[in-house]
Parts: structure tokens; sequence; C-alpha cells
């Protein structure tokens, strides 16, 4: 992974080559920042190689940036963007439409584009985006196609799996390597042209990331809801809109039942707690990751790890 701050820098010089050489050369585009606010400037970043994609994570002063018909003769990125706005946000324009984007603001776009976003009154921002190059995936575009920058529309269906997705992809960006990173790509790649309108959604491929991205979800919410000891398929699958046999589906491909899997969160949630929170009794831990009692929780705990949690908070394993 590559990292950079401008800390590295004399304060004079780190806004210019900020705009420069991180805007300018490096990502094609063009940053303003009124002169008086540049003595001050702060900026670091960091890039990570998934697959063939990348994940860059940037914190900065705010400031005005757009992509022109110039910049992108200069710099061509054929590539598709997603980004979600962490901190802070402003106005987004782009194909004569705007936007107001807010934290948790998550868009996708063409990256050979242009759009221009204006930041709201604010210190600074903090981003996370995904650039995926198209060569691989040319056949999955539609020439009618509309990918102006645009936020991702908060609803369920196909944008709510694209967000659980494109979240699990940045959370597990640091273990996704080989066949494993090109298959999330991949996935990233159809489930966001599919939740922006396109075609593709009736190719088996599609279907395929439809399922991805729906067993994201259903992860999401078995983590949220781990604490309740009654948390159930029906529930989870009432959750989300589908049925029951849908729900344990989902899980055939993985190898792991729907009730294997949440056991597995249970315990990994639990043997972490055990970790984390020595003051925490084992009564409390086994509450707290949704066991139904002191003794279920030592039994399937030893078969798991073959130590009881007691054993595992005196050092003496896992």
């Amino acid at each position: 992974m590559y990292s950079w701050s401008t800390d590295e820098l004399p304060a004079a010089d780190r806004f210019a080559h900020w705009r420069e050489e991180r805007g300018k050369v490096a990502s094609g585009v063009t940053i303003e920042l009124d002169p008086g606010e540049r003595a001050t400037f702060q900026g670091r970043m960091s890039a990570r190689p998934v697959g063939g994609a990348a994940l860059v994570e940037m914190q900065a002063s705010a400031y005005h940036v757009s992509r022109t018909e110039a910049d992108i003769a200069r710099v061509p990125g054929d590539a598709l963007i997603l980004s979600e706005q962490v901190r802070g946000g402003g106005a987004l324009i782009a194909g004569g439409r705007e936007f107001i984007v807010t934290p948790g603001t998550i868009s996708t776009c063409y990256s050979d584009l242009p759009y221009v976003n204006v930041p709201a009154r604010q210190p600074g921002f903090e981003c996370r985006m995904i650039a995926i190059p198209l060569k691989s995936h040319r056949a999955l575009l539609n020439p009618r196609d509309d990918l102006w920058l645009r936020p991702l529309d908060v609803a369920p269906g196909l944008p709510a799996m694209l967000a659980a997705y494109f979240h699990a992809f940045v959370r597990e960006a640091p273990h996704l390597s080989g066949v494993a990173a090109d298959h999330a790509v991949a996935t990233l790649v159809q489930l966001t042209l599919m939740a922006r309108g396109s075609s593709s959604a009736k190719e088996e491929s599609g279907r395929a990331a439809i399922r991805e991205g729906l067993l994201q979800r259903v992860r999401d919410v078995v983590a949220i809801n781990l604490d309740r000891a009654d948390l159930s398929a029906p529930q989870v699958a009432a959750a989300l809109g589908i049925s029951e046999r849908q729900l344990h589906r989902l899980f055939e491909p993985t190898g792991m039942t729907f009730a294997r899997h949440v056991l597995a969160c249970r315990l990994e949630r639990a043997r972490l707690v055990l970790k984390q929170y020595p003051a925490l009794s084992v009564a409390d831990v086994a509450k707290r990751c949704g066991f139904d009692g002191v003794s279920t929780f030592y039994r399937v705990f030893r078969k798991a790890y073959g130590l009881s949690p007691t054993d595992l908070r005196q050092g003496t394993g896992v």
C-alpha cells in the first residue's frame, strides 16, 4: 500500500504540490483554493491495489475540484469510479444536474465525464474511492448507459446491495488477493451498472452479482443483531423482503448454512470481546453475543476453539 502526507513538505509548498502532483498529474482534476487558506492546507492519501482496481482513501482541507474536458484529454482514466463521502460534503454538478452530497453518500460514475464539486463551508473532508479500469469489463457496458457522476439513491433493492457490498469491499480490501480480489471487483462492476439501470442485469453474471450483494446484506443484518438470542432466518428474510427459502439458497454456494454462519459470527465476536473487555463476566459476554445461556456458550466455544472462554482469557490459546 502506498501512502503520502503533506506533512512531508514545508507548509508553504503543501497546497501547490497537492494541486499539481496529486490533482493535475495523478488524478487529472483541477483544484482551486482561496489564496488566504493555502498556508494552512493539509492533506493525506493512501492507495491500495485490489485485483485490477485501486482503493484510494483521502483526507484534506476543503477545496473546489473539477474534472474538465481538458483534464480528461490530458489524463484519461477509462474507469468506473465508486466513491463515499465519509466526512464533509457540498454541491455536485454533473451532466446538467446538481446534487447535495452529505457524509455517507456513495456516488458512481465513468471517470471520463466532466463534473464540478463545490465544498460546503467546512474545515476539511474525508472520502474513499474505488477506481476500476474498464478494459476487462467493456462487454458489460451498454452504449446507452448514463454514467455521469451521480449519488446513489437511498433505496432498498440494488442500491442497498451495492452500498453493502461497497462497504464490505473496503473492509476486506487488506485481505483480498488473487481470484477472490478479481471476483469482488467484477461483482462491484456488475452491481454498479445494474444500480445505474444497465441492461446487463439480464445476464447470468448479473444475477450472480445480485446474489452476492443480497448475501452481503444478510451478513450485515446478522452482524447488527448478533446480541439477539432469538435471531432467526424468518426474521432476517422478512427484514430484507425475501422468502426464507431464498435466504437459505443464498448460503448454498458458501458451503455454510445460515445457522452455522450466525453461530460462527457469535463465536468470533465472543472471542474478541473476551480478549478486549476482561472486566466483563463470561455470562455478560455470552449475553452480548446472543447465546441463550452460559452452559451453551461454554459448550460451543470449546467445540470450536478447543478451550473454554476462561482458558482463552488466561492466555492458553487462540
